[in-house]
C-alpha cells in the first residue's frame, strides 16, 4: 500500500504532505490516522523540529471520511453499534488526541477543500492558512452522521458556537474569504503562493528555542480548558525550565550583543 504521508525537512521545519489524491486525501479506509499518529510520536521525541507545515496533494486538503467505505454500515455484515464505537476510539479519535498533545506548533497549508473530517484535520493545527480556492465545511449531518473526531469541541473554540453551529446544523461550506472573516484561517493567499506563504511564517517561528516554543503551545492547550490559577500555575513551573536552558542564556546574551541568537540544534 502507498504510504500516504510524503515527509522533507527544511532545517527546524518538517512538511508534510497528505499524498492520496486518487481519495481526495480521505482520512478513512486507509493508513492515514496510523501514519499522522506515528508522526506525532515521531516528532515528540525529535527536539531538532520546531515547526511541522501541514498539506496535501492534488486539488483538495481533505474530504474527510471515506463516503464509499460507509456503505459496510448498512450492508449484510454490519458491524454491530459496540463495534463502530470502538473503530471511531481506536480509529480517528485517536488523530485529535495526537495532534493536541503534540508540543510542536503545526501550520495547515490548505491547499482546497477541508471537509467533515478534513475539516477538523485542520482545526487540530494551531495555524491555518489558506489558498483563495479553499472550501471549509463541517459536513456531517449531510450523510446523516455526526462529528466523530472532536470537531464538535475544536470548531466552537476556533469560530465561536453560533458560527460552528450554523456550519454543523447545515454542513454548508464557507469560501476562504468567509473563513477568514469568522477567524477560522488567519489569512488567505493565491494558490500558487500557499506553500511559499506558510512555510515564511514557519520560518519565522522556527527562528525560536525549540524548548520554549513546545513549552508555549502547551500553555496555549492548557489555557484553553484550565482555570486561570492552574495556568499561571503551570506558567511559573515552565517559566523556572527555561530560565535554566541554555537557549534562554544565549538568547540573551545575543540580544545584549545585539547579534542573531544561534540556538542548539
Amino acid at each position: 500500500m502507498t504510504k500516504f504521508l510524503e515527509t522533507r525537512r527544511e532545517g527546524a521545519i518538517l512538511i508534510v504532505t497528505m499524498n492520496d489524491p486518487a481519495t481526495r486525501n480521505a482520512l478513512t479506509g486507509n493508513t492515514a490516522v496510523d501514519e499522522l499518529v506515528q508522526l506525532c510520536h515521531d516528532v515528540e521525541r525529535d527536539q531538532s523540529v520546531r515547526v511541522i507545515v501541514l498539506t496535501a496533494s492534488g486539488n483538495v486538503f481533505s474530504s474527510g471520511g471515506n463516503v464509499k467505505d460507509m456503505q459496510r454500515y448498512f450492508s449484510d455484515n454490519k458491524p454491530s453499534v459496540d463495534e463502530i464505537r470502538n473503530e471511531y476510539r481506536q480509529g480517528i479519535q485517536r488523530l485529535p488526541r495526537a495532534l493536541y498533545n503534540l508540543d510542536v506548533p503545526i501550520i495547515a497549508a490548505i491547499n482546497g477543500p477541508a471537509i467533515g473530517a478534513g475539516l477538523d484535520l485542520a482545526c487540530m493545527c494551531d495555524v491555518r492558512i489558506a489558498a483563495s480556492n479553499a472550501k471549509f465545511a463541517e459536513s456531517f449531518v449531510r450523510v446523516g452522521i455526526v462529528p466523530g473526531d472532536g470537531g464538535a469541541w475544536l470548531l466552537p473554540r476556533i469560530v465561536g458556537r453560533p458560527v460552528a453551529a450554523e456550519m454543523a446544523f447545515t454542513g454548508d461550506a464557507l469560501t476562504a474569504e468567509q473563513a477568514l472573516a469568522c477567524r477560522l484561517v488567519s489569512r488567505v493567499v493565491a494558490p500558487e503562493d500557499l506553500l511559499e506563504e506558510a512555510l515564511i511564517l514557519a520560518r519565522r517561528i522556527a527562528a525560536n528555542p525549540g524548548g520554549a516554543l513546545r513549552m508555549t503551545k502547551r500553555l496555549l492547550r492548557e489555557g484553553e480548558h484550565g482555570s486561570l490559577e492552574s495556568v499561571l500555575e503551570t506558567s511559573a513551573a515552565y517559566q523556572a525550565i527555561a530560565h535554566q536552558s541554555p537557549d534562554h542564556e544565549e538568547a540573551v546574551r545575543a540580544f545584549i550583543e545585539k547579534r542573531p541568537p544561534r540556538f542548539a540544534e
